[in-house]
C-alpha cells in the first residue's frame, strides 16, 4: 500500500482576516502537509488589500510566499469544478474556510455547490470528513446564526475569529496565532502555537 502526506483543504474568502489563513497554509506546510489551497474571487480582493500582495500572478505570489517549505501546496482555482478536491474519491482528512464570509457560509448551508469552495466544503459533509469554518462578522444577523446553527447540527465546527487573552498575547502575530491554534485543536493536530490555560506563568491562581 502506497503511503502519501496528510492532506488539508484550505480555503480563503473575501471575509477580513486573510492574515488567519496565510498563517493556516504556513503552519501545516511548516508541518509536512499536503495543503490544497482554494482562494475566492473576493479572496485575492482582500489579501492585495490588507496584505499588499501583488495578486496579478496568482500562481507566482503564492509560489515566493510559500515555497520552500516541508509540505506542498497544490493551489485551486475557485472556478474549477473538476478539480480532485471536488470529488470524494479524492482522499483528504479535512477542510478548513479561514476566514470564512458569510456568503460561502450561507452557501456550503444551502448546499449550493456553486463553485470549488462550496463543491469542497460539500463533499466534506457528504463523506463524514471533519469541516472547520472560521467565520470573521460582526454583528450578526439571524440568517448567519441560523446558517450557522444549521451547520453545528451537522457536526460542522464553527470556530469564530474571536481570540483570547489569558495567554498574555504580546503582539498581533500572538493573536492570530491563536486562531490558527485552536483550529488544529478541533482537528486533533498537536502543536504549540500558543501557551494554554494551565500552562503559562501568567496564568490566575
Amino acid at each position: 500500500m502506497n503511503s502519501r502526506n496528510q492532506r488539508l483543504v484550505v480555503g480563503i474568502t473575501g471575509a477580513s482576516g486573510s492574515i488567519y489563513g496565510i498563517k493556516l497554509t504556513e503552519t501545516l506546510l511548516d508541518m509536512g502537509y499536503d495543503v490544497h489551497l482554494i482562494v475566492s474571487n473576493a479572496g485575492w480582493r482582500v489579501l492585495k488589500e490588507e496584505m499588499n500582495w501583488n495578486v496579478t500572478d496568482r500562481e507566482g505570489i503564492l509560489n515566493d510566499k510559500f515555497g520552500g517549505r516541508p509540505g506542498s501546496l497544490i493551489y485551486h482555482p475557485v472556478s474549477d469544478i473538476g478539480a480532485s478536491i471536488a470529488s470524494g474519491s479524492f482522499l483528504v482528512e479535512g477542510m478548513i474556510v479561514m476566514p470564512c464570509s458569510m456568503g460561502t457560509l450561507s452557501s456550503i448551508a444551502s448546499g449550493a455547490s456553486d463553485n470549488l469552495m462550496a463543491r469542497a466544503a460539500d463533499v466534506m459533509m457528504k463523506e463524514g470528513r471533519p469541516l472547520v469554518l472560521v467565520p470573521r462578522e460582526t454583528p450578526l444577523h439571524a440568517i448567519h446564526l441560523e446558517n450557522m446553527l444549521k451547520l453545528a447540527r451537522l457536526q460542522v465546527k464553527i470556530i469564530p475569529a474571536m481570540p483570547a487573552f489569558y495567554f498574555h498575547p504580546r503582539s498581533m502575530d500572538d493573536l492570530v496565532l491563536f486562531l490558527v491554534g485552536k483550529v488544529l485543536d478541533s482537528l486533533r493536530i498537536e502543536h504549540n502555537l500558543f501557551a494554554r490555560w494551565g500552562e503559562s506563568e501568567h496564568d490566575a491562581t
